[in-house]
């Protein structure tokens, strides 16, 4: 299994709206064609206004493929231009588990 994990800066005093739109809108699309959520968090401390989001797939080519669908998806791409202008910057990791990770 991989980890994908993205981190989301969101332009300050603007986090209770994105994740208000995500909770009501994004995720229903996300999790029917990502599939696996693993998590998706706020930060406390450190960088504030950030969203970390974290999907599990079986293997690369699996959440290239499924990335693909969403990105085709009208409904994603309509939700896209309403949280667009709530995002500053966005970092993307892909993680691999050792061997002594519980998930793998």
């Amino acid at each position: 299994m991989i980890v994908e994990q993205r981190d989301y800066h969101i332009h300050t005093g603007k986090l209770r709206e994105l994740v208000g739109l995500y909770e009501n809108e994004g995720i229903v699309i996300q999790r029917e064609i990502l599939g696996n959520l693993l998590g998706w968090f706020t930060t406390d401390v450190g960088a504030l206004s950030t969203v970390v989001s974290m999907w599990g797939y079986p293997s690369s080519a699996e959440r290239e493929e499924r990335r693909a669908r969403l990105q085709q998806d009208e409904r994603w791409q309509q939700f896209v231009k309403k949280v667009q202008p709530l995002i500053h910057t966005q970092h993307n990791r892909i993680l691999k588990p050792t061997g002594f990770s519980p998930i793998r």
